[in-house]
């Protein structure tokens, strides 16, 4: 799989975006005040490194004429933010996909496609899900990536043996939990609040988790192995009330498609550098690399995209069939052409 973005076409792109900061606000338009819902609390990485940025990009293309507030699970339990954005009780949501897979899949599909925000826009991906979430009600504004790679296992105690996680307990969430049970695991749902206890007290021999956010957990002080390959994706989305983006006006819809775009773009090189400080760190304070065979390692891609793909359409049927005929369209007409997500070309 190709997973490093075309770098003249992202300069293009960053230029593009920010070469028009001063020509979004062109006209005297009235001061919205928007309040965003997160799914995770200020200080966890894939909101403190994403949210403020966010923030910041509007705050600066409008002029300081948009405002966002913020507020986050201690308000609203992560598991049952959508609802009250879709009813308006609040403007924006920032969230993964996977806490609001009940109501559909469509999104968490994204873990399943290559990170290349700029090929996703070209070719049709972010525009797909925008269009599936607004029959929900809600307006897709972004769908940043932490990173090249997403995830890989905490745990306990070392692999050993083939499958690698046999026997074991592992907190997931639905994204996961084929590939740990295809690894010999059984899946543990529970809130991110739950696993750090968890852990400590043997209720569950290790988590699935991104390269970034276990140390903000303090999970170092009780596991010692962190396993390898890294693998899949991590993409988090910002959804706005659709009524609520119809009633702006045109300048202030602009404003926050363009801090959309060009945060997706940022993201990718700015996770990649925390993800190498994030295990450095791990690293330093006593967490071990542990290895699956060559053979699951070799497999890891294959089950995370083939899990991913398999929860997207049981829960959302054809519009998630849909979602991925369109990512594994070539994008050239020769052998060698980029697919998006092509490596999950097996899986169909």
């Amino acid at each position: 799989m190709k997973s490093l973005i075309n770098k003249s076409m992202l300069y293009a792109v960053v230029f593009a975006v920010t070469g028009t900061v001063g020509a979004v606000f062109s006209s005297e338009v009235e001061s919205q005040e928007l309040n965003m819902l997160s799914g995770y609390p200020s200080n966890f990485a894939w909101y403190r490194e994403i949210g403020p940025s966010f923030i910041e990009m509007v705050d600066k293309l409008s002029e300081g004429s948009v405002q966002i507030a913020v507020q986050g699970p201690d308000v609203v339990p992560t598991f049952e933010q959508l609802q009250p954005v879709q009813a308006g009780v609040f403007d924006l949501l920032f969230t993964h996909p996977a806490y609001h897979s009940g109501t559909t899949a469509v999104g968490l599909s994204i873990d399943a496609i290559d990170v290349d925000p700029v090929k996703r826009r070209e070719e049709g991906i972010i525009d797909y899900i925008d269009a599936h979430y607004q029959e929900l009600g809600l307006k897709l504004i972004s769908a940043p990536s932490t990173g090249s790679k997403g995830f890989r296992f905490y745990l306990r105690d070392p692999i050993t043996g083939v499958p690698g996680l046999e026997g074991r307990r592992i907190r997931g969430t639905v994204s996961y939990q084929s590939m740990i049970e295809e690894l010999g695991g059984a899946q543990v749902n529970m809130p991110v609040t739950d696993i750090y206890t968890a852990l400590q007290r043997g209720v569950v021999d290790g988590a699935a988790w991104g390269l970034t956010g276990a140390s903000d957990l303090q999970w170092h002080e009780i596991i010692g192995y962190m396993t390898d390959p890294e693998f899949g994706q991590v993409g988090v989305m910002i959804f706005m009330n659709l009524d609520r983006w119809n009633a702006l006006e045109a300048d202030a819809q602009e404003v926050l498609d363009q801090a959309g775009k060009k945060i997706e773009i940022d993201s990718v090189a700015h996770f990649d550098a925390l993800q190498k400080k994030e295990a450095d760190f791990l690293m330093k304070n006593g967490v071990q690399i542990t290895s699956f065979s060559q053979a699951e390692s070799d497999d890891h891609e294959r089950l995370w995209a083939e899990g991913v793909w398999k929860v997207a359409e049981e829960q959302s049927g054809d519009d998630a069939r849909r979602l991925r005929e369109l990512a594994n369209q070539p994008t050239c007409p020769t052998d060698s052409c980029h697919l998006m997500a092509g490596v999950y070309a097996l899986a169909t």
